[in-house]
């Protein structure tokens, strides 16, 4: 398929000594592996941001679970599942939004209760399908989701949903990807993304290893790119989708989908159906996550405001359902979302 040739990144690999994750704090100007060999550490790379991205962050954390398996099996043959349960909580706790996480980690928990002997090698099994539905999944919504874009045009993305936020491929990237490899966009702006500036630092890069024109933008920029007619979808990812079709995601995607309903522009939302949580009503229900105030008063580690400034930090915000015109998950597209056709799709 055409879209084969833009998409050569990787971000997570098993190895026999562990878990390795490329560092995406570091990137674009530093590209370093991190070894991780037990529980404890893979929650804290999930805590502070090495893996990020919802699907990404369930595949590490199903991973996790067989270094956990590895160490309790080791020192107690004959009681790793119940010792094993501190280490799930451990990684549980670890970001509280990505609904994929506790996904992963409660397929994982179900699957090794049938086991018998040493767990290892059927947990990594189960871990590296997680990890390769996940890279399935994104190649068909990658299809699904560029089927609706009538083009060449640009679009607009904003944070990161590439290859490094998921097992491969990609989600809203993975939907670029699959799109410019048949022709139906032609370029790409990014927004920066602060105060992690995933856009800046992680899209453009992507789409430049992949060699897709990329046009970086702050976000207040957004407006006036609409404006003017330069984009004809907004494309995001997702971290929880709840049963209504109220998405949330990356702290500005809300503003983005104000904007764009008003100046007719598209608004596409990407993710697997792990992401989709019907046990949650509406997006007033989902937990959003706060982070530290000094990622909004810091830059690169000096300080850009006053020291009597506060910040307030959130780290997601909620985009309700009416304000979406496409979800696109694997199991297909809902147009226009709402409770009955997320019910409808998730049962198909």
């Amino acid at each position: 398929m055409p879209y084969n040739h833009h998409d050569k990144i990787r971000a997570i690999e098993w190895s026999d000594a562990g878990l390795n994750l490329l560092d995406q704090r570091l990137l674009p100007n530093v590209t370093q592996w991190v070894l991780l060999k037990d529980a404890l550490g893979v929650a804290q790379a999930i805590r502070d941001m090495v893996v990020r991205g919802a699907p990404a962050i369930g595949v590490t954390a199903a991973y996790g679970m067989v270094l956990a398996a590895r160490d309790r099996y080791a020192c107690s043959p004959g009681e790793w599942k119940s010792a094993i349960a501190e280490d799930i909580q451990t990684l549980a706790d670890s970001r509280p939004t990505a609904v994929n996480l506790f996904w992963a980690l409660e397929r994982m928990r179900q699957f090794m209760e049938g086991l018998s002997g040493d767990p290892v090698p059927a947990m990594l099994a189960e871990a590296r399908r997680i990890h390769e539905e996940d890279i399935a999944s994104n190649r068909q919504m990658g299809e699904l989701g560029a089927a609706l874009i009538d083009g060449p045009c640009a679009v607009l993305t904003h944070c990161n949903t590439g290859s490094l936020a998921t097992g491969g491929f990609g989600t809203a990237l993975g939907v670029i990807r699959a799109a410019y490899g048949a022709g139906r966009i032609n370029s790409v702006f990014a927004d920066e993304t602060r105060p992690w500036l995933q856009g800046a630092r992680l899209t453009a890069w992507e789409l430049v290893e992949d060699n897709i024109p990329v046009t970086l933008i702050t976000e207040g920029a957004a407006a006036t790119l609409m404006k003017q007619g330069k984009v004809k979808w907004v494309i995001v990812g997702s971290d929880r989708i709840a049963a209504n079709g109220d998405v949330a995601n990356k702290i500005g995607t809300y503003s983005l989908a104000v904007t764009a309903r008003y100046h007719g522009v598209k608004f596409m939302v990407v993710a697997p159906t792990s992401t989709v949580d019907m046990n949650i009503a509406c997006g007033d229900d989902i937990p959003i996550e706060e982070r530290a105030e000094s990622e909004v008063l810091t830059l690169a580690g000096q300080r850009i405001a006053p020291e009597s400034a506060r910040a307030w930090n959130p780290s997601f915000d909620v985009t309700p359902a009416e304000l979406v015109d496409a979800i696109v998950t694997e199991k297909g597209v809902v147009e226009r979302p709402s409770l009955e056709k997320m019910v409808a799709m998730m049962r198909s």
